[in-house]
């Protein structure tokens, strides 16, 4: 395994084809809010996140995910770890320089094994953000990002190998064995997590809550917009987060969570966790039952971005 040079998840970056609808639902119904802008880009940040963005938006003919960033800790780490990628014949998109997105840093983006676009960098400058009050039902920050692959054994060992990520829990079905490996890069549970796809794909993106109370009010309020809820709500036994999951209007799945667990690194053990059984999906029992057509609706259209890197 690499050395864990990466510190923490930035943002994650999505093209989309109809960038209005997308901005009008992530600051008007998901509770995000538009930092900058700029010809076909939206930037926009979560409340109480000191990232300069946790999501950004790019019209274009297709949806994908244009790239996720990382964080490191300092420009000398973004060296090494290009200077270690390249050196295993990892296709580095940008050698390390000038970030050209708000906050500047300095960075570099690679492809990884599935030809999905990633970004590490430091020095970003930090956001002046806001505590998030009680009862305020506004994401705090971007908790994680879930990926659909469709070599999942392969993907989860490029993480490993390369950036350091290390292994949290498994899930499993007796019947289709491994399905989705949850990844850390810090002692949250998890911040990447790779699921078993047909295709390559974006599984979920995650927000989390500043707690139970607003986590709920949040899940409310999006059903009482008559936004699409596909699961949830709930609680996971891996990672013991609260869950509710909800389509945004092309089709992306978004979550909303809180009270994930950080771990003692140096103690904990990956777990191997059978969800055939309903209480390994949902603790509580209050989430709709997860079937293969649930399931599906995560599956997403297939990236037509891999090994594209984007525009800007």
């Amino acid at each position: 395994m690499a050395q864990r040079l990466i510190t923490h998840l930035r943002h994650v970056d999505l093209a989309v084809p109809d960038l209005a609808l997308q901005q009008s639902f992530y600051t008007g119904q998901w509770g995000l809010t538009e930092v900058a802008t700029d010809t076909g880009l939206s930037f926009l940040a979560a409340e109480g996140s000191p990232e300069q963005y946790v999501v950004r938006l790019r019209q274009a003919t297709d949806k994908r995910i244009d790239l996720i960033a990382f964080g490191a800790a300092s420009p000398a780490d973004v060296d090494t770890l290009a200077q270690a990628l390249a050196r295993d014949g990892v296709k580095l998109v940008s050698e390390p320089g000038v970030v050209a997105t708000p906050g500047g840093g300095y960075g570099f983006r690679f492809f990884d094994n599935e030809g999905r676009t990633v970004e590490v960098s430091a020095d970003v400058t930090l956001r002046a953000h806001r505590k998030v009050e009680e009862g305020e039902s506004v994401p705090v920050r971007l908790s994680h990002v879930v990926i659909n692959s469709a070599d999942p054994e392969g993907t989860v060992a490029f993480y490993e190998r390369h950036l350091g990520f290390a292994l949290s829990d498994v899930l499993m079905h007796p019947r289709m064995g491994n399905m989705m490996w949850f990844l850390r890069c810090n002692d949250w549970h998890h911040s990447f997590a790779v699921a078993r796809g047909p295709h390559p794909a974006l599984h979920h993106a995650s927000f989390e809550m500043r707690g139970i109370d607003e986590y709920m009010r949040g899940t409310g309020r999006l059903l009482r917009a008559g936004v699409e809820k596909i699961w949830g709500p709930g609680r996971h036994k891996a990672g013991n987060n609260t869950f509710s999951y909800f389509l945004d209007p092309q089709g992306n799945t978004l979550e909303y969570t809180t009270e994930l667990d950080r771990l003692d690194e140096d103690t904990w053990h990956p777990g191997l966790h059978d969800f055939s059984d309903p209480a390994v999906s949902d603790q509580w029992g209050t989430a709709n039952r997860m079937d293969e057509f649930v399931a599906a609706r995560s599956f997403n259209d297939p990236d037509r971005g891999l090994f594209q890197a984007p525009p800007v």
